[in-house]
């Protein structure tokens, strides 16, 4: 093994060691660019993501770059950009991870001179995302070896940390899930200029606004009492199911506790994100359920802002969500519906609820 590559083993090893000590999904994928782009002497990493149907959701850009202080010092800078909408992906990008999906093995395409290199990600054995970077020459055997090991272990850890943040009767992501997508999402609506963006992460069109929504089964109490708690499991797993199949592949779902699901969307306007909310309730309304037959949920939701707190946030769609029960049930309400009919107060931040 060439001096060069064994030099790097001490601080590949260290990096390895931080990579695992992270309890984060997100700080791992940036964990992720920090250990290879230095290693590969390179100053651009990239993280793709897929979703179950193979199909683009997420990318993760990895930026190092020199600045010289004014007292002539240089140093290292990193920039993480996360671009949800991929509208404007390279025609590049996508034939090269497409060669890897179809191959299942590393691929390399050249670019204006240079090598663009991708390998794939695995999950259970299937490719669900991939790293990529470009520089002017070929990646050698060792460099090879080294990638595929620390997207190995990368893969392995990603893996145990992603099942302790799901629900294990529903697969969906959990509470603790959901508090680690406040903290993603309240930065990046601080941060406009790199949401949903393109051409490197600048936004080039109005990025979408984020809505919360809190679900919760209609009667689910009168379920377990009359049919037992296995059917009523059974019927939290069906719903959990249907919503995961109605909502879109980029819409976040979780397990909030009990027969209750938070769900975070993107829309432009609060009448999209309504008719998205409204197409989830009418599916659950319209399906045939095994001795139970019929169910239905309430709905209520709240836009996300950078302005208001997380946990005010969920409790507007909270209130929401109570008071369409208490008209009936089986029915969409909006936060700023109810404080526009006069319904609701609009609080002041002095008058934020936190728990």
């Amino acid at each position: 093994m060439p001096d060069t590559t064994q030099n790097r083993m001490p601080g590949l090893l260290g990096k390895l060691g931080k990579m695992t000590s992270i309890r984060d999904t997100e700080l791992l994928e940036q964990s992720l660019l920090r250990t290879l782009g230095p290693l590969l002497g390179v100053l651009d990493t990239s993280l793709y993501r897929t979703d179950d149907g193979q199909n683009m959701i997420r990318v993760i850009n990895y930026h190092r770059s020199k600045v010289v202080d004014n007292d002539g010092m240089s140093r290292m800078v990193e920039r993480v950009e996360e671009v949800n909408n991929l509208a404007g992906l390279p025609a590049e990008v996508i034939a090269l991870t497409d060669s890897v999906r179809l191959l299942g093995k590393p691929c390399t395409r050249k670019v204006e001179g240079d090598f663009m290199v991708a390998y794939p990600l695995l999950g259970d054995g299937e490719v669900c995302g991939f790293f990529v970077f470009q520089r002017d020459h070929e990646v050698s055997a060792v460099e090879d070896s080294m990638i595929r090991g620390v997207l190995e272990v990368f893969s392995n850890y990603y893996a145990l940390l992603d099942l302790s943040l799901r629900d294990r009767l529903t697969g969906l992501h959990n509470r603790q899930a959901l508090e680690s997508s406040f903290d993603r999402i309240w930065r990046a609506l601080s941060r406009p200029d790199l949401v949903n963006g393109q051409n490197g992460g600048r936004r080039s069109a109005p990025s979408n606004r984020y809505w919360l929504a809190m679900i919760d089964i209609d009667h689910f109490k009168r379920i377990n009492d009359h049919f037992g708690h296995m059917v009523g499991d059974e019927m939290l797993l069906l719903v959990a199911r249907l919503m995961s199949h109605t909502f879109r592949s980029s819409d976040l779902l979780y397990r909030y506790g009990g027969e209750e699901f938070v769900a975070i969307i993107s829309a432009d306007t609060a009448e999209i994100a309504k008719n998205v909310f409204e197409r989830v309730r009418m599916a659950i309304e319209a399906y045939y359920f095994p001795r139970v037959e019929k169910l239905t949920v309430s709905i209520g939701f709240c836009q996300a802002s950078p302005e208001v707190l997380p946990v005010e946030v969920l409790s507007r769609a909270d209130r929401s969500l109570y008071r369409a029960k208490q008209d009936g049930r089986n029915r969409v309400y909006a936060y700023h519906d109810l404080v526009e009919r006069g319904i609701f107060t609009e609080p002041s931040f002095e008058e934020a609820e936190f728990f």
